[in-house]
């Protein structure tokens, strides 16, 4: 059985998220943990809400936090329920401190985590992927899945192979982490300026993809690498998934920068796995 963590800002909440995350823990028949993230100074009020007509209100301030103490429990609820009706076993965090920090501590102790790519865990609207999203990716100690807003069933696989390491361990902690999808179709997809002969160690990669799926489709792109992989993968049929690896973490080829991740999160409407091969 395996644990796998859902990041949820309880003001805010993703039915996405939680769709995401119940469709892969049924499917595994794993522990889903729902962590319910609270930032110390995060509300969902600013100061102008709270000023009455001789400043500042406590009654309304109070009010104001009651406000957000039962819209965050009622999230937590809408979790429970759902979880209940999909019988799936599951756990609840809240935590209540620093967001991003509490966060990468539960990534250590979990074998996935799963987050919208527009979580931001503050008041404002932030372009995907948003800041939070990205220190997530830079310091989970987890492969993370970032979902879109909107959920599709997962019917379809995309790797990004580079022929370094990195790209190979991605797709090995899909395997193990996504079992359930040895008979769905996959893309391997490689992008290089310059038209190749063979991809990288050709027979290795094939020969380790084909021990966990039945019928591989290799792709090679002409190109450069982050424009060429961006125009095909708007072409993906919705309910695919796209593997890649290195986010941010010395990075070896331009395919696995944290700039590729990024547009990649900021053009497509795709869930992105990412495991970080240390």
């Amino acid at each position: 059985m395996k644990k796998i963590i859902a990041a949820f800002d309880g003001l805010k909440f993703s039915a996405a998220t939680l769709n995401y995350a119940i469709e892969i823990a049924a499917r595994n028949k794993s522990i889903l943990t729902g962590v319910f993230l609270e930032d110390l100074l995060y509300h969902s009020f600013n100061l102008f809400d709270m000023v009455g007509s001789h400043g500042v209100s406590q009654a309304k301030l109070n009010r104001l936090i009651k406000k957000d103490q039962d819209t965050r429990q009622q999230a937590v609820a809408l979790f429970e329920k759902i979880c209940n009706k999909k019988s799936v076993d599951y756990l609840v965090h809240q935590d209540k401190s620093f967001a991003i920090t509490d966060l990468i501590k539960e990534s250590v102790y979990a074998d996935l985590t799963i987050i919208g790519a527009a979580e931001t865990l503050n008041h404002y609207e932030q372009p995907k992927p948003t800041p939070f999203v990205k220190e997530l990716l830079a310091g989970a100690q987890s492969p993370v899945l970032v979902v879109p807003a909107t959920h599709q069933p997962i019917e379809r696989i995309v790797m990004l192979y580079d022929g370094h390491p990195s790209s190979v361990f991605a797709l090995k902690m899909f395997t193990y982490l996504f079992s359930w999808t040895v008979k769905y179709p996959i893309e391997i997809v490689y992008a290089a300026e310059k038209k190749l002969a063979l991809l990288p160690e050709s027979n290795l990669v094939g020969e380790y993809i084909r021990c966990h799926f039945d019928d591989p489709v290799f792709t090679e792109l002409t190109g450069e690498p982050e424009e060429a992989l961006i125009a095909h993968l708007k072409q993906a049929s919705p309910g695919t998934v796209v593997i890649m690896g290195a986010y941010g973490r010395g990075a070896v080829s331009r395919m696995f920068s944290s700039s590729m991740a990024n547009r990649l999160m900021e053009t497509l409407d795709l869930p992105l796995f990412i495991a970080h091969n240390r």
